[in-house]
């Protein structure tokens, strides 16, 4: 009923869009052809808006993908609208209208829907989740506090089991002597976490199965947070997880629209960048007074552990490392110059790279590669580490959006679970959802060094 309301909602903001954008250039809003045109106009909208996933029950896109979801829909409504004209210029609009309308349109959709999930309905649009376990990893669950990654959900129970060490300090701990399909239906549960520390001694399969059969949904522990937090925590993750999960997909087609996205990109930003480029390879230059290279050629770690030469402006001493020891880079490092610690903050210090992307090293939104010094000891010390190298590694990437700057083990142990679910959901929505917060990432300065 939610979402329902919220599309007629929207139909109606797109409908009246085009009336507003008839008046504002003279048109007359009172003939059958141009209310059979604004009606035609929104049922496109609407149907692309649709294919975008904007109406599903279970969307919790924040701001920056609904942005996306929302410029790619009105891009195929455009398309589908200009075909249309062509076919049927009796109900279509003038072309100016037709560019306002889509504007207007646009605008008061972004608008309508953040005032619908913010105010309207902000608690009715949660999943009420009930979690199966009371003990360490359902503990896991109560200690999510970042509000970014609770705004889905609320919790209604924590279901102690039968062997179970309850280690959660909440009213929300129910006893087991209620019935688990009883309790879902007082409680209005939509999802069942199953948390639980040992399934083998006290998974209530047939209970879970009727709950199942009853329309509510129930996931693992790891799959949860993988939504959630949009992260795959490698201190849970089993192999059979990743066998029989959805994800890690490869083939032909998906690696030419990479491919195909990569090089748009880097040409896009290549063109754009150009004369920043130029800038600062002429401040590299005068600051070592003519005598230090610009470029900086480091070894990485690329796709199935290939190594490649990554090409970045200099932004360090020529002797930062002149003993040949690998180290990582710290915050307020003695080794960087005053030109190297504006570049890196504002990462112009990365756009050399576009070039190891257009050879095909690197993809433009990938895991970061990092130097095979450091793979080595990752590898032999985090579980799953060499996962992150089934795919390229990129100029930007999610863990870079979604967490600070790594300069140790810790870090990128983090950072390798944001990795992991890159590597697990690849797409190309993804990868523009990417592109657009590391603008605020770059715009902000988060996270440089």
């Amino acid at each position: 009923m939610i979402v329902l309301s919220l599309l007629l909602l929207e139909a109606l903001v797109i409908f009246a869009s085009v009336h507003i954008a008839m008046s504002i250039f003279g048109q007359s809003v009172n003939n059958q052809a141009a209310n059979i045109g604004a009606v035609l106009f929104a049922i496109v909208i609407m149907l692309c808006m649709t294919s975008m996933g904007q109406y599903q029950s279970n969307n919790r896109d924040k701001f920056e993908a609904t942005l996306v979801r929302t410029g790619i829909s009105f891009f195929l409504a455009a398309l589908i609208v200009a075909a249309g004209a062509a076919l049927a210029p009796s109900v279509s609009l003038s072309l100016m209208t037709f560019y306002a309308a889509f504007v207007i349109a646009f605008i008061a959709v972004l608008a309508t829907r953040f005032f619908f999930c913010s105010y309207v309905a902000k608690s009715k649009l949660k999943r009420r989740i009930l979690v199966l376990g009371a003990g360490d990893k359902a503990k896991s669950i109560s200690n999510i506090h970042r509000r970014a990654d609770t705004r889905g959900f609320e919790i209604v129970g924590f279901l102690c089991m039968p062997g179970d060490l309850s280690v959660i300090q909440n009213s929300k701990v129910i006893d087991k002597s209620v019935k688990l399909t009883d309790l879902c239906e007082e409680l209005n549960v939509d999802e069942i976490v199953v948390a639980v520390d040992d399934r083998r001694k006290s998974l209530p399969v047939e209970d879970i199965l009727q709950c199942k059969m009853n329309g509510v949904t129930v996931i693992d522990l790891l799959t949860f947070f993988e939504r959630e937090t949009g992260c795959v925590r490698h201190d849970m993750l089993q192999p059979s997880w990743m066998i029989f999960s959805d994800g890690f997909l490869k083939g032909t087609f998906r690696a030419i629209i990479k491919r195909a996205f990569d090089v748009t990109v880097s040409l896009l930003m290549l063109a754009v960048t150009w004369p920043f480029m130029l800038l600062t390879a002429f401040a590299i230059k005068i600051e070592s007074r003519f005598h230090g290279p610009m470029f900086y050629y480091q070894k990485r770690t690329g796709e199935n552990g290939k190594p490649f030469n990554v090409i970045k402006f200099r932004s360090m001493r020529t002797d930062a490392e002149k003993d040949g020891i690998a180290r990582w880079a710290k915050k307020n490092d003695s080794r960087i110059t005053r030109v190297g610690s504006f570049i890196r903050k504002t990462r112009l210090d990365e756009l050399p790279q576009i070039f190891n992307v257009l050879k095909g090293d690197m993809s433009f939104v990938g895991p970061r590669p990092e130097r095979p010094e450091f793979v080595v000891k990752l590898e032999e010390k985090i579980p799953y580490y060499d996962e992150r190298h089934r795919v390229k590694p990129g100029i930007t990437g999610w863990a870079q959006v979604r967490y600070p700057y790594g300069s140790s083990e810790e870090d990128s142990s983090a950072k390798l679970e944001y990795d992991l679910y890159y590597v697990k959901n690849y797409s190309l929505f993804l990868d523009m959802l990417i592109l657009l917060q590391t603008a605020e990432v770059v715009i902000w300065g988060k996270g440089a060094r």
